[in-house]
């Protein structure tokens, strides 16, 4: 199986680097400092579960795609529509596409720009960063992707996918047969979390702990998950109790994405997050307090759009 990435960064650069490395034909697609650094010294991976340097096809044109069987989106949620339709034109007839996007909408994104019979479910869970061009540091989480039918089961080449993508170390891919679930249990988790954390300019300790941070946070999740009820997506039972749960054993220390872009003043995945909240809950008639108040509190003084022609 040939393997696309159109966004080599955290995520994106630490799955390339591992398929690679398990000897996977991989292109990314890249741009500026990143991949003139990829270019001149390889995808360099620094992680707990053991460092890497490979050398995965790149450029800043899709067309160092060629005719890629599978191809993941992993830019943030404000570039993936450029990032698709710059794509779509390269795409193979067979290939299909995820996206590991943080929100809801990466499979409605998708589904228009390249066609809905290409595009499959997906989400992610890791801790990477960018430390510096060509350098992807892992600093926490096993690295797993789910990735599913949009209308849920298993299929055949839901589970070829998942079977050809697992080949790369502490790189787990897993055939879901419920990726809508998924996609919101992450959105349960991490648009509480985000919004609460980049309001109160602390760090998850501080707010989890705090009276009036923990109201907010717990009263964000009630309303992720009234949405979700509604839009009848089932997040099983104590859905909101073992989140928090994990939350709680989250380090002291940490912040989330949205949290460091917002204060770094960068564009950032609020409209993705909270916004999505917001905007989805007054769709189906399921008020959002909390998360309306977020977006108020953060949108004001907030970085212009990104370029419409940004990839990463």
């Amino acid at each position: 199986m040939r393997i696309g990435v159109v966004g080599a960064g955290g995520a994106g650069g630490y799955f390339a680097a591992r398929w690679c490395e398990a000897g996977l034909d991989v292109a990314v697609v890249a741009r500026g400092a990143h991949l003139d650094a990829i270019g001149r010294e390889g995808l360099r991976l620094r992680s707990p579960f053991g460092d890497a340097t490979t050398r995965p096809r790149a450029g800043e044109d899709p067309a160092v795609l060629g005719s890629a069987d599978f191809v993941m989106f992993a830019t943030k949620t404000w570039q993936l529509e450029a990032a698709a339709a710059a794509v779509a034109p390269h795409l193979a007839p067979t290939a299909l596409v995820c996206g590991v996007q943080n929100g809801v909408d990466s499979i409605e994104t998708l589904s228009r720009l390249v066609g809905a019979s290409r595009v499959l479910g997906a989400t992610c869970r890791i801790i990477s960063f960018i430390e510096r061009p060509g350098v992807i540091r892992h600093v926490g989480a096993e690295p797993t992707i789910l990735v599913g039918e949009p209308g849920g089961g298993l299929s055949d080449r839901v589970r070829g996918v998942a079977e050809t993508l697992s080949l790369g170390r502490h790189a787990t891919v897993t055939g879901s047969p419920n990726i809508a679930a998924e996609l919101w249990r992450k959105m349960l988790f991490f648009a509480p979390l985000s919004g609460v954390g980049s309001v109160t300019r602390s760090p998850i300790g501080a707010f989890r702990n705090d009276p009036e941070g923990r109201r907010l946070l717990e009263s964000g999740m009630a309303e992720v998950a009234a949405v979700a009820t509604a839009l009848e997506v089932d997040l099983g039972d104590d859905a909101i109790r073992h989140t928090l749960e994990f939350i709680d054993g989250l380090p002291p220390d940490g912040t989330s994405s949205l949290q460091r872009d917002i204060e770094a003043g960068r564009p950032n995945e609020l409209e993705a997050l909270s916004g999505a909240v917001s905007r989805l809950g007054s769709e189906v008639g399921v008020p959002t307090p909390t998360h309306d108040e977020i977006v108020r509190s953060l949108t004001t003084g907030m970085p212009p759009s990104p370029s419409s022609s940004s990839i990463r």
